[in-house]
């Protein structure tokens, strides 16, 4: 139990870096389609056909890993926590349990408020962080 902790714990992880690769991703094609004369505005953003350069499936990639992978992942994780016997195994989940929680409202709160966009970074490589040392402490 405590080798599946620990394999939950850097399935988070690497589902993180997933996010930050797939953001990249879309960013980049997004600024050589608008270099290249596509128009983002009100309008391309509400239909999606308007939006045909490189990368666009990274926003889609991100908004669904954000919003029912890793928040599912983190549900197993902490439900395994109980059974694991892992020092502190429970309080590490929560950790990471909150810390996605956290991340879905700043991801959400940034298409309101553009500063959220900083502390959805920060936050984060906060949860890789713990989900890093969550599966570490199952292994020592």
């Amino acid at each position: 139990m405590k080798k599946l902790y620990s394999l939950v714990a850097y399935l988070v992880c690497g589902l993180v870096a997933v996010q930050a690769g797939t953001m990249v991703w879309a960013h980049s094609g997004m600024f050589q389609w608008v270099a290249a004369g596509g128009v983002l505005d009100k309008a391309a953003i509400e239909s999606s056909d308007s939006l045909t350069f490189d990368g666009v499936q990274g926003f889609m990639i991100h908004g669904m890993n954000g919003m029912m992978v890793i928040p599912s992942v983190a549900v197993v994780l902490l439900v395994l926590s109980f059974f694991a016997k892992v020092p502190h195994g429970v309080a590490w989940a929560i950790g990471v349990a909150v810390l996605v929680a956290l991340q879905v409202a700043l991801g959400l709160l940034g298409h309101e408020f553009t500063i959220s966009g900083l502390f959805h970074g920060v936050n984060a490589l906060v949860l890789f962080t713990v989900a890093l040392l969550a599966g570490l402490r199952a292994r020592g």
